[in-house]
């Protein structure tokens, strides 16, 4: 408990990996992960049944499949927190490129299950989704390109980071994914914002994400569609945001009881999309606003650590890392309250899905690792070097 307070130890060379892995993670972080991956399957006991019924299978069929591939994520997450952050770069970059390789063959070999997006390689006993293994290699890969443009004679980073950017950007609205796009827009503007863009600059950014939009508006039906369902000032109650806001309704301060919610027959992506529309009307307001702390807890935490991080690609990585993850729960959140458009996007470890949750473990192990405290790893301790000589 005194570590979780004050800080971690510094720990000696050659100490063993495990003892040593304790003593510089971030326990905070890490107890609120394993937390939400908890709120995962407890929710997934109340909203996956009504699906299972509907396909024949066992009613916690879902649960079971969730827990499974949860139970990888944990191990990914808590191998990848172990590794140095020159190791992490380096299978970051592979990762990156298979998974854009996946991305640009997805239109060809891809299938999109009756949702009118192709966003999945249907591998029989499971599906595949791409951009959620592209999107924490992308973060890395960029924060890469980034800190080395600050290096003498350094390369063209930022261009080259963004070119890719717009690439991938560009893919992702082909199938189309426009929450995933703007997700890794949105963790791209990050990085560019902390490693020194000009505001001018990010505002012209915004401007023309604007007209983007407008465009998209414009061309793509499966858009529009979305943009004035949000829009509108009546919700269609037989519509899946519909059933969102009743069940939110209807769950009050605390709930209308455990296993006495009505949404999850209603909504098809109970367990996936709206999985807090569940928690809400079950569980009441107190369980929303307890997973929203501990996603706040997750992203605060890690950047508090990351300010004093005196490496630049580790604090670009950092920090594209644990904003992205924060946005992300935000986005689907938000649209499950109709604060935001229907973007399709799943709750980081608590929504079901195999991609999701694995992919959110190789981001938070990327992100506990970089967060780790290191030696001689802090501004504070570089000044202090520099002013005692």
């Amino acid at each position: 408990m005194t570590e979780m307070v004050y800080g971690a130890v510094p720990v000696a060379n050659g100490e063993p990996i495990l003892p040593k892995w304790w003593r510089t993670i971030d326990k905070w972080a890490l107890s609120c992960i394993l937390m939400l991956f908890g709120m995962g399957l407890l929710l997934g006991l109340a909203a996956s049944p009504p699906l299972a019924a509907k396909n024949g299978f066992e009613p916690f069929h879902y649960v079971q499949r969730q827990a499974f591939f949860g139970g990888l994520a944990m191990i990914v997450l808590m191998l990848t927190s172990m590794m140095s952050p020159i190791i992490v770069r380096r299978l970051a970059v592979l990762g990156f490129a298979v998974a854009f390789v996946a991305l640009v063959f997805l239109p060809f070999f891809g299938t999109d299950f009756g949702k009118g997006a192709v966003r999945w390689y249907s591998l029989g006993f499971a599906s595949l989704q791409p951009s959620e293994f592209l999107k924490p290699g992308f973060v890395v890969v960029a924060a890469w390109m980034m800190a080395a443009s600050f290096e003498i004679n350094g390369p063209p980073g930022k261009a080259w980071s963004f070119a890719v950017c717009v690439s991938i950007v560009l893919m992702l609205a082909m199938q189309p994914d426009f929450g995933q796009a703007c997700l890794v827009l949105f963790g791209w503007g990050v990085m560019y914002f902390v490693a020194g863009a000009p505001m001018v600059l990010l505002v012209g950014m915004a401007g023309l994400v604007v007209v983007a939009g407008t465009v998209a508006y414009s061309n793509s039906e499966h858009f529009a569609r979305r943009i004035d369902g949000f829009l509108s000032a009546e919700v269609d109650p037989t519509t899946q945001l519909g059933y969102a806001t009743n069940a939110i309704r209807e769950g009050g301060l605390f709930g209308v009881g455990v296993g006495e919610g009505e949404v999850k027959w209603s909504l098809p992506d109970a367990h996936t999309d709206f999985i807090i529309a569940v928690a809400a009307e079950e569980y009441g307001l107190v369980l929303v606003l307890c997973i929203i702390a501990l996603y706040a807890t997750v992203v605060v935490r890690s950047l508090m650590r990351l300010v004093r991080e005196s490496d630049p690609f580790i604090r670009l990585a950092g920090t594209g890392l644990a904003c992205m993850f924060g946005v992300q729960a935000m986005i689907n959140m938000g649209v499950a309250v109709r604060l935001l458009p229907a973007k399709g996007m799943t709750l980081p470890f608590v929504s079901y899905g195999g991609s999701s949750v694995i992919a959110s473990g190789i981001a938070l192990g990327m992100l506990l690792a970089f967060t780790r405290t290191r030696p001689q790893g802090q501004i504070s301790e570089l000044l202090s070097r520099r002013q005692g000589r």
